[in-house]
């Protein structure tokens, strides 16, 4: 009980362990185009061969940077695989992470040394190359800390026509669920993505591995930066202890704080700018210790923060904020930037210089509302039941991010649901083959469909008479065979529906023709077994399906039967002309064989009458001869 009760004590004093009392995070590090397993130096992390995640080709590499992890392969994707093209990574773990994304180069000649294209990831667009990335660190790689509740992480690359996307590597690093809380507005529906991540007064580059960084940091690049110009400042220095670096939720590297940036007398005011995209929102991280050995105490350095022209903090002093010298400071800001440039200034009111050891400026995002996952699915269907050629591209979803939404599907956002649909499909001559799969019923929210023009074969869905928005449906000039649906009658909505130019036959539905009656326009020609409406020839009976097949097994049974009595028939007949040949074989015989009993009974009587004489002369004596 005492050991209990001590425990307790402690733990109440002390606080529980940071993340060491934690299970390690979830890493999965992919080099991309790489054929096997590969782990790099300094720090051996492993980065797994990108087998079966997506599709592109491999090729050998050009790293644009000397930060990019050293590997030999990357993936491109030309633009003939279509302008969308993803790595869909399974089996994710629920949680926060930090997605990072290294660029590169292909090593052959003849190919686009920087080539220019975007990034999603989840459906959001986070990033846009532009020119002259490739000389920029800090630009090789897209960055985003965001919430995968999802189970996968869908990354893609979109195409803007300047050179096929090209990929050196993929990390998708896990990180506190509470990181980078910058309060109100934060969310899972929130991505931040990395504007900027600075190292102050020193001329390294650093990841947090290379600090000894906690795992749960996510491995954050710092980009060094020694001055933020000529004379502004002077560089600091420690090997001293730093006190609350590595605590959750950032867990930020102790090495993070041994180094700093002062101002001078000449320049007292330390200034930052970063140029940024217009009209978005910009968290703002900035790092502190007092690690200047000529200030001691509290009040010796005082000094506001000014972000784009207003104060976010005032009379800031290090040692009284954080509880002692050599001890760390994170203060945190939104800012709602207009223009260009994101510009902090610290403005020292006592001590005469200010100081800081790093700044981090994220952009605030708002994540994407995703399409229906039926309606995805179903889309995913047809474009294998269709052959839907690679260069449309239909990888990710379809309708996000929305400067990229598939080729040939229309897009609506319900406001209700927070969800986008599907209201038009228009697929008109684009040599598509296969046949019509009946999920076509699950776009619920289709007005029209446009897939003239093309090959397709098969029956047309029953299922689409569900599909209750329909205004438009245009199946013309294909291959189309079969009878037509009666459910199609069931598009009360319908005003055009073009069937012309395929091989449909039977008669069309009357509820299907009674829509003639409402204004709706229809075009039934070029399909010679159709029959039953004016401009097509009459028809005879309709007959149902059931009775057709009725009829038709009728037929069959009674032509059965009667090649059967023909057999037998044929059979008898042969018997009897056998028997009349063999009967006319054997007539002569017959006759002589009668006319020799014949003889035999004239020869038999005479006989008997000599007997009969003979007994007659015995008995009468002998007779006198002359």
């Amino acid at each position: 009980m005492l050991r209990f009760i001590l425990a307790c004590l402690f733990i109440f004093s002390f606080g529980l362990p940071s993340s060491s009392a934690r299970p390690a995070p979830y890493a999965l590090r992919i080099s991309c185009g790489a054929r096997k397993n590969v782990r790099t130096p300094p720090t051996y992390a492993l980065w797994f061969k990108d087998i079966a995640y997506t599709g592109g080709i491999p090729a050998n590499a050009t790293s644009p940077s000397y930060i990019t992890p050293p590997l030999k392969t990357l993936r491109y994707f030309p633009i003939s695989e279509g302008p969308n093209n993803c790595y869909n990574i399974v089996r994710v773990p629920k949680g926060h992470y930090s997605v990072r994304i290294f660029f590169g180069v292909v090593d052959q000649p003849n190919f686009d040394k920087e080539p220019l294209f975007d990034i999603s990831i989840e459906g959001t667009q986070i990033s846009s190359l532009k020119s002259g990335w490739s000389s920029e660190d800090d630009q090789v790689f897209a960055e985003g800390l965001m919430f995968l509740m999802g189970g996968t992480a869908t990354i893609c690359f979109h195409s803007t026509g300047h050179g096929d996307p090209a990929i050196l590597s993929i990390e998708i690093l896990q990180v506190d669920d509470k990181a980078y809380n910058f309060g109100q507005g934060w969310s899972q529906g929130v991505i931040l993505r990395t504007a900027t991540r600075l190292t102050c007064g020193t001329g390294k580059p650093r990841f947090d591995e290379d600090y000894s960084g906690d795992h749960w940091g996510g491995d954050r690049f710092w980009n060094p930066r020694r001055s933020f110009g000529k004379g502004a400042d002077s560089p600091r220095s420690t090997e001293n202890t730093i006190k609350k670096a590595s605590v959750s939720p950032n867990f930020y590297p102790e090495a993070l704080y041994q180094s700093a940036l002062v101002s001078t007398d000449d320049q007292p005011d330390l200034t930052y700018s970063l140029d940024v995209e217009p009209n978005r929102k910009y968290s703002v991280w900035l790092h502190f210790a007092e690690i200047d050995a000529t200030i001691t105490a509290e009040g010796k350095r005082v000094f506001d923060v000014v972000i784009n022209g207003d104060t976010f903090f005032e009379d800031v002093d290090i040692i009284k904020m954080s509880g002692d010298r050599y001890a760390a400071l994170v203060l945190n800001a939104t800012v709602t930037v207009s223009g260009r440039t994101l510009t902090v200034v610290l403005q020292p009111k006592a001590g005469g210089r200010a100081i800081i050891n790093a700044i981090e400026v994220f952009e605030i995002i708002t994540a994407e509302f995703k399409t229906l996952r039926d309606e995805v699915g179903a889309l995913q269907k047809m474009k294998k039941a269709l052959a839907l050629p690679s260069r449309f591209g239909w990888n990710g979803d379809p309708c996000i991010p929305p400067q990229h939404p598939w080729s040939g599907a229309d897009c609506q956002l319900d406001k209700n649901t927070s969800r986008w649909f599907i209201d038009g499909l228009d697929l008109d001559n684009q040599g598509l083959k296969g046949f019509l799969p009946k999920d076509i019923s699950k776009l619920k929210h289709l007005q029209s469909i446009n897939l003239s023009q093309n090959s397709i074969q098969g029956g047309i869905p029953a299922s689409l008479g569900s599909v209750t928005s329909l205004e438009v449906l245009d199946l013309s000039d294909n291959s189309f065979n079969g009878s037509i649906p009666e459910t199609l009658g069931e598009l009360t909505s319908l005003r055009i529906l073009n069937l012309n130019g395929n091989s449909l036959s039977g008669k069309v539905p009357a509820a299907v023709g009674g829509r003639l009656l409402h204004r709706a326009s229809f075009n039934f020609t070029d399909n010679a077994g159709l029959c039953g409406i004016p401009g097509l020839p009459a028809c005879g009976h309709h007959l149902s399906s059931g009775a057709k097949i009725g009829i038709a097994f009728g037929v069959s049974l009674a032509l059965l039967l009667i090649v059967a009595c023909a057999m037998i028939w044929w059979k008898r007949r042969q018997n009897i002309l056998r028997a009349q040949q063999i009967a006319a074989r054997g007539a002569p015989y017959a006759k002589k064989r009668t006319h020799v009993s014949h003889d035999i009974q004239m020869s038999r009587h005479g006989n008997n009458n000599n007997h009969g004489q003979a007994r007659t002369a015995v008995e009468n004596g002998p007779s006198l001869l002359s």
